[in-house]
């Protein structure tokens, strides 16, 4: 297929169950024959999305002695600034270029789980922009409440209690990451050459673009075909995290980002689970496990330690 298909929220929303069971049968064919599809109908005002780029903007614009005040590198729970070339998604190809900022949920420092140091449960680095911090964890919010929609339909189409997926979603690890690639400027550049070939870690990425081209899938005849932006879309892809707990019934599918001819913005929003929540494919499948259980925060943090050049505590 030369294309993503197209899977409308609403359906999961309805008070009438059998339409919620048509839509996620549809969602579920999604999974497991593409890995990577737009949902649309998703309820997230266009005025939230435009103000969560614009202020990506205005974080990449700091300049970048504040930005490094901000670093991930002073972080042991994945939060704040990555900067350019500082990340491998995939080591065979180099380094990235690109810039990032990560946060996740907004614990207090006073938070039982930050104060015992607990992996992903850190507090936030905030850029020194007013009413940059409301409106991120505005955008953050509504992120989180469409990704626990998409997880019902999951449930209903993987055959569990509607709500199976609910429990591991009460204070889940969850980042939402902004992006800047800067211009190729016409120079000859890998394929791969704004973010590496790779797979997602977690569950589900619900990604907006600016519109620039630069996104790519590798669909399952083994082909990059593009993913360009649809108006009132978000694209959505199945991580490595969901496909080890349904037992490999839903794919996640390689992907990577081209050198943009121009600038290019990202918003990337990650979703896992509780890091405590065991992931075990045999709540799920009932075929031989082709997986060990293994805690969220275990396999996520052997994940994330494998892409940056620094180590820090997960």
């Amino acid at each position: 297929m030369k294309q993503l298909p197209v899977i409308s929220v609403s359906g999961l929303l309805s008070d009438d169950a059998g339409v919620r069971r048509r839509a996620a049968a549809a969602l579920g064919a999604a999974c497991r024959d593409h890995g990577f599809f737009y949902v649309t109908d998703h309820g997230i005002p266009e005025t939230r999305v435009n103000a969560v780029f614009d202020n990506a903007h205005r974080l990449f614009a700091l300049p970048d002695e504040i930005k490094e005040t901000l670093s991930i590198k002073r972080s042991p729970h994945n939060r704040g600034y990555v900067a350019m070339s500082d990340e491998k998604l995939n080591p065979e190809a180099g380094a990235d270029r690109k810039e990032a900022f990560n946060i996740g949920t907004d614990f207090p420092e006073d938070h039982p789980d930050v104060l015992a140091g607990k992996p992903f449960r850190g507090v936030n680095f905030w850029p020194p922009i007013d009413g940059w911090r409301a409106q991120v964890l505005a955008y953050f919010d509504a992120c989180l409440e469409l990704g626990r929609t998409l997880h019902r339909g999951f449930s209903l189409d993987l055959g569990l209690p509607e709500d199976f997926f609910a429990q591991h979603l009460t204070q889940p690890i969850a980042t939402l990451r902004m992006l800047h690639y800067p211009a190729s400027a016409g120079e000859v550049a890998r394929a791969d050459g704004g973010a590496g070939t790779h797979t997602d870690y977690g569950n589900i990425t619900i990604l907006a673009t600016d519109g620039v081209p630069g996104l790519e899938v590798l669909n399952r005849q083994g082909e990059w075909i593009p993913a360009p932006s649809l108006p009132g879309a978000f694209v959505v892809n199945i991580g490595d995290c969901l496909m080890r707990w349904s037992n490999d019934t839903y794919v996640s599918t390689p992907h990577r980002v081209r050198p943009p001819e121009r600038e290019r913005y990202a918003v990337a929003f990650f979703l896992e689970v509780n890091p405590d929540a065991v992931v075990d494919p045999r709540d799920i499948s009932d075929a031989p496990p082709k997986y060990p259980p293994m805690t969220c925060a275990e396999y996520l943090a052997s994940r994330l330690n494998a892409t940056y050049d620094h180590r820090r505590q997960a």
